[in-house]
């Protein structure tokens, strides 16, 4: 029975985006738990060495191979040290979570602005809690676009800013132009809709429709360089997100798991590019959110 386990696992590993949602969306919850599989590789070993099963053993290999080839160039590529320029002009960014019922805004705001970002995007910023943000971010990031509740803090100009209608039952989604050194950026901020369990399986239509929306309103960007901040509440492997990274290029080394903040198991709060690469990619310390932040520093 282990080694079946472990030959399985590793078939669902290979080919996750064949793993079908049987109306349920396991699919997708097997692929946001993609990276935790690696665990069967060692349970199938002790399983085989307290078995006295050499066969099992063997089996164990199997799934370690697989995980490796899987996810060993990301964990491989570590990039440059935050701060450090490759290849043009650099810009670190951050996006963050800040959760509505951030207890410490001010407090958030100077953990964000420890990473020396030239860009902060924010998701589930209230108006109770804006002014606590910008007596923090406006001395360091000046320049601010905010719609709703996502909101955008810049080190260069913003010279174009408007509500994104990705969802029209919500706000909270933008598109604005900064003025970056090497040309104009086009950054989206989103925070798409969650994902909820319900009696019949895992509920992502509703996300799922934000998604493609986000996805054609990518198709009529003008600007070459684009860069897209938020929580996408999807997991990197999850083939939801596909009509985004077909689209723009995540900004990911290792894992970057961002949820939950107290013991992160998946990466739902993103940093996806186009014509801009990313050196590095970072999780920064915990914040009062429920969601921990992510940074990169990208060059052109």
């Amino acid at each position: 029975m282990p080694a079946v386990a472990g030959l399985l696992t590793a078939l669902a590993l290979g080919g996750h985006r064949l793993v079908p949602d049987l109306g349920l969306g396991l699919g997708r919850l097997w692929e946001s738990a993609l990276p935790w599989s690696g665990l069967v590789a060692p349970a199938v070993l002790l399983c085989a060495a307290l078995r006295r099963a050499p066969a099992a053993a063997c089996a164990a290999v199997v799934p370690a191979l697989v995980w490796a080839v899987v996810f060993g160039p990301g964990l491989l590529s570590g990039g440059a040290p935050p701060g450090a320029a490759a290849g043009g002009p650099g810009l670190t960014v951050v996006t963050h979570n800040v959760n509505a019922a951030n207890r410490d805004p001010a407090a958030t705001a100077r953990a964000l602005l420890a990473a020396g970002p030239d860009l902060v995007a924010l998701e589930e910023v209230t108006d109770a809690a804006l002014p606590a943000y910008r007596s923090v971010l406006d001395g360091a990031l000046p320049h601010l676009a905010r719609t709703g509740t996502v909101a955008l803090w810049s080190r260069y100009p913003v010279t174009e800013s408007r509500r994104l209608v990705i969802d029209p039952g919500w706000n909270r989604s933008l598109r604005a132009e900064v003025r970056a050194p090497g040309g104009p950026v086009a950054v989206y901020v989103a925070h798409l809709a969650s994902v909820r369990t319900t009696v019949s399986g895992f509920a992502t239509a509703h996300r799922d429709r934000d998604i493609a929306a986000l996805a054609a309103a990518l198709d009529g960007e003008p600007l070459r360089r684009v860069l897209l901040l938020g929580d996408l509440n999807t997991a990197s492997h999850d083939r939801a997100l596909a009509p985004l990274t077909d689209r723009l290029t995540p900004a990911a080394t290792g894992f970057g798991f961002s949820w939950p903040a107290a013991l992160p198991l998946v990466r739902i709060d993103h940093i996806l590019t186009r014509e801009l690469t990313a050196t590095d990619t970072w999780t920064l310390p915990a914040t009062p959110s429920d969601h921990r932040p992510v940074a990169a520093r990208l060059t052109a």
